[in-house]
């Protein structure tokens, strides 16, 4: 795979810091001193030092004085950079092609926003007629009959009532319990995106994925240039879209870990970026995005209720999220940035902010990687993959276990054909980040 040759040895100054190491272990020598922060964020580096109080008050000053405190830790060499190393020397050409540059990064809060709208267009112009064709229906859940009492009790009680609660409502509606269980069963399924929803948002997260990575996989061997660059800031455009997006889109169990994940790989990406680590950013997000589109494609045919091949897909798709997941990356990727950096140029304080960062990554990995078990766990006892265990709504998660356990002979009756598919196959955008 050639992950040898795409270690930290790449960065140029990670080099020039690591020959200076062996003259700083006889004794301390101290780093330069607080410069300017990257060229891209100079004219606010300016602004600040422009803007003085006037009229002498007390509380402009201690205010300018905060703030030029604030963006002097933001941007310190001492802290983002090993010793004897500036933002200067990474302004400079490095092996030939040039360092990334810190405004590069500006350009990626547009680019957002237009990953965004493609998803729109992509998913009403594309995804939703290959749905149509594969025979998903465009149309919504069954609608519960209109009950004042019950929806009462749904939103403000419970949306699994007991017998006990049953037969209460029975006796005050009149309605036999069966009719009851039917009716809280039809308003669990009003709200849970319809099919369609979700397979036009698997199959946007499958192509840009499919094409990222074949695009990305083309950089693992190569210096800064503009195709790494391209993909650099696409990668990190779309998680900023994602960022923004997963309070629109289907909302799931894991919810707070995505958000957590989402901010993880923000940071890293970003700071990757600006100084100069993009050969291990590169491996990172190309490693992620392996077994992304494989999940993908595996929701796309469960949904499509293609059961073989959404089980054959899921295989694969475990195999390689413990491949690259549990294997090269902590026995590759963190080995690298934990203890080879450490050896060559020793440890600075960003280094543990980075280091924390992709640990945090891992401590994810694990958790996915126990829920993917338990689902092929149950597939195998099963004989086929089951439903996502984070469900598409977090409310109606064991939808499907209450239904069968009430044995409730009213047959369902949604007319998108969601309840006809096996729930979602485990995973879903776990793998993203």
């Amino acid at each position: 795979m050639g992950v040898e040759e795409a270690r930290l040895r790449g960065g140029g100054w990670l080099r020039r810091a690591g020959n200076q190491k062996g003259q700083e272990e006889g004794g301390h020598r101290p780093g330069p001193a607080p410069g300017p922060p990257p060229h891209g964020f100079r004219w606010l580096w300016r602004l600040q030092r422009l803007w003085r109080p006037r009229g002498g008050r007390k509380m402009a000053t201690e205010a300018a004085g905060a703030l030029g405190l604030l963006w002097g830790w933001l941007w310190s060499e001492r802290f983002w950079m090993p010793q004897n190393v500036s933002w200067a020397d990474l302004e400079g050409p490095g092996d030939g092609y040039g360092y990334p540059q810190a405004r590069h990064i500006l350009s990626v809060f547009p680019l957002a926003a237009g990953v965004f709208s493609v998803r729109l267009l992509f998913e009403r112009f594309i995804a939703k007629p290959c749905a149509l064709h594969v025979g998903i229906q465009d149309s919504g859940p069954y609608q519960a009959q209109p009950n004042a009492i019950l929806e009462k009790v749904f939103i403000s009680i419970t949306k699994y009532p007991d017998e006990k609660r049953l037969e209460g409502l029975s006796k005050q509606l009149d309605w036999d319990i069966r009719k009851i269980q039917c009716w809280f069963r039809h308003r669990r399924n009003q709200d849970k995106p319809p099919t369609l929803t979700k397979f036009c948002e698997s199959m946007w997260r499958f192509t840009f994925y499919l094409c990222i990575f074949c695009y990305g996989i083309r950089f693992l061997w190569s210096p800064l240039t503009s195709g790494l660059y391209y993909y650099y800031i696409m990668e990190l455009a779309f998680y900023w879209s994602l960022m923004f997006s997963q309070f629109t889109d289907i909302k799931r169990k894991d919810f707070l870990i995505m958000f957590v994940h989402h901010l993880a790989t923000i940071a890293l990406i970003t700071f990757s970026y600006i100084n100069n680590m993009v050969r291990v950013g590169t491996l990172v997000m190309c490693l992620h995005d392996a077994s992304d589109f494989l999940l993908e494609a595996a929701k796309l045919a469960n949904y499509a209720k293609y059961q073989r091949l959404c089980d054959t897909l899921f295989v694969i798709f475990s195999a390689v999220f413990m491949v690259t997941r549990l294997g090269i990356y902590p026995s590759w990727i963190l080995n690298t940035t934990l203890f080879e950096s450490w050896e060559m140029i020793g440890p600075y304080p960003s280094w543990w902010l980075f280091n924390g960062l992709l640990l945090t990554l891992q401590v994810l990995h694990v958790i996915w990687s126990y829920l993917i078990a338990r689902i092929a766990f149950k597939a195998l006892i099963r004989g086929k993959v089951s439903k996502d265990d984070r469900s598409d709504v977090e409310s109606s998660s064991e939808e499907e276990e209450m239904t069968s356990n009430t044995k409730s002979p009213c047959s369902n009756s949604s007319s998108n054909g969601a309840n006809r598919v096996n729930g979602h196959t485990g995973g879903s955008y776990w793998a993203e980040e």
